[in-house]
């Protein structure tokens, strides 16, 4: 749907980091998915009309990606003065196609997997200098799947450069209030009278850093990118399987019991970790068993993602759309005869000394540069994979009550929430979340680099390692 004439859009450049997920979502990294199974049956309408009201509230899900036509390489968000999202409706005949075509383990899966591998933005020319003028580029689009029980699928899909982890979590905290018109998508804190949100941010992250803390010598700078690549070329990987071939992201689920997720919650508290440490040791133990040989020479690449909102300045809330992320790129070996919990806690507490001394902050241009680098020219990477590191987490889970009033009211059964890896990126990406008590992780990785069965293996050996060093 076009602007509305006689309404004027706003606009602002994109920073650097949101340019990065431009340059890197054409080739298959950086659509983000959220999936909703719902038991009741909305009609479209009332879908439609609720996220119109989510579009209202946040100006930059109803932006749009322009490129300047006196400059190839200057993008902007164009942002519409109204709300003007359309849901596809897709019927019974339809979702059993796709569900048919799909391997994932639930209908929820299938749908998560098809979604994240429907790129809207894959043919985009945004970035060629040699491309001609093109439309402004939607960034946020939805879909509805009728299931065979009657029940719905309903995927939201955005590009990663308005739309980070907590963005997704906030839009399926507001969306089922909105829904039952209760007003409870209105109560979401900061809200003002006339249905903006208070202090709504629209600046990149690099706008809005603290003062001096990205501040970088240009040596400095240049040793790191060089340590940074030298590294990468002896991080050790998981073995591919398949180089050639076309790829697409998809998915496998881990979840842990009541019991089992909290010995493993208790594991990490009486060692004062976070649930990424025990993650990121239990992949990494994970990896190294599936190898035919011990090595204690092997190195392997952990990213792990954190929210800077409350550190920035000024300090942003969840309901600040947009992608305020930042990554830490750390290496560890698996030293002989340790414990998951010993390398849960060495590797927890390298996180933290990087993050106390602003890593984050100061490696995120030379991090967000080598990725562009390593989508462009694939022979940087270990048998041109675009792998830059074995796994990424998140430095905090989300915590999710499906027992919420709202929740049962509009009939979420289940949800999922990832996004897509295999452009460029981790051989598995855990998206974790602790969902009334219990652990839930939707690993994402890259087919056919790995398959489907190398993946199932590796996530049944690290639920085997979390649950086993917890009793």
């Amino acid at each position: 749907m076009d602007l509305i004439k006689n309404a004027t859009p706003v606009g602002r450049a994109m920073g650097s980091i949101e340019q990065g997920w431009c340059r890197v979502i054409t080739g298959g990294t950086g659509v983000t998915v959220l999936t909703l199974l719902l038991s009741k049956p909305h009609d479209v309408s009332v879908i439609r009309h609720a996220l119109l009201k989510i579009q209202k509230n946040h100006p930059l899900l109803r932006s749009r990606l322009h490129r300047h036509q006196t400059s190839n390489t200057l993008l902007s968000f164009i942002t519409s003065p109204t709300p003007f999202i359309e849901v596809q409706e897709l019927d019974l005949e339809s979702t059993s196609n796709i569900l048919r075509l799909s391997d994932g383990d639930t209908p929820l899966q299938k749908i998560l997997e098809h979604e994240l591998n429907e790129n809207s933005w894959r043919s985009s020319q945004m970035l060629s200098a040699s491309s001609s003028p093109c439309n402004d580029l939607d960034l946020f689009f939805a879909k509805t799947y009728l299931l065979p029980d009657m029940s719905k699928v309903l995927a939201l899909r955005f590009h990663s450069s308005i739309c980070d982890r907590t963005t997704v979590v906030s839009v399926m905290r507001e969306l089922p209030g909105i829904i039952l018109e209760d007003g409870g998508g209105d109560r979401v804190a900061g809200m003002r009278k006339d249905g903006g949100l208070r202090g709504e941010a629209n600046l990149g992250i690099e706008a809005l850093m603290p003062a001096g803390v990205a501040k970088k010598g240009l040596l400095s700078r240049g040793v790191n990118m060089l340590a940074y690549s030298l590294s990468s070329l002896r991080l050790t990987n998981l073995n591919f399987k398949d180089t050639k071939q076309p790829r697409s992201s998809q998915v496998v689920r881990m979840q842990l019991n009541s019991f089992e997720t909290q010995n493993v919650l208790a594991g990490c508290k009486s060692r004062g970790i976070n649930l990424c440490g025990a993650l990121t040791a239990a992949a990494l133990m994970a990896a190294n068993s599936m190898k035919s040989s011990r090595d204690s020479n092997r190195k392997y690449g952990v990213v792990t993602l954190t929210d800077c909102r409350s550190t920035l300045n000024p300090p942003l809330k969840d309901y600040n759309f947009g992608f305020y992320h930042s990554a830490v790129l750390n290496t560890h070996s698996i030293k002989a005869d340790e414990t998951v919990w010993d390398l849960a806690t060495r590797s927890y507490q390298a996180l933290q000394e990087s993050k106390n001394s602003n890593k984050h902050f100061t490696d995120m241009y030379d991090l967000n540069y080598l990725m562009c680098k390593a989508a462009e020219n694939p022979s940087l990477t270990p048998s041109s994979s675009l792998r830059t590191s074995l796994i990424s987490v998140f430095d905090v889970p989300v915590i999710d009550n499906s027992n919420d009033l709202a929740y049962k009211k509009v009939g979420v059964e289940d949800s999922m929430a990832c996004v897509s890896i295999h452009g460029v990126g981790p051989s598995i990406a855990i998206f974790d979340t602790l969902r009334d008590g219990r652990l839930d992780c939707a690993c994402v990785y890259p087919s056919p680099l790995h398959s489907r069965e190398q993946m199932a293996d590796l996530v049944h050996r690290m639920k085997s390692l979390l649950v086993g060093a917890s009793y």
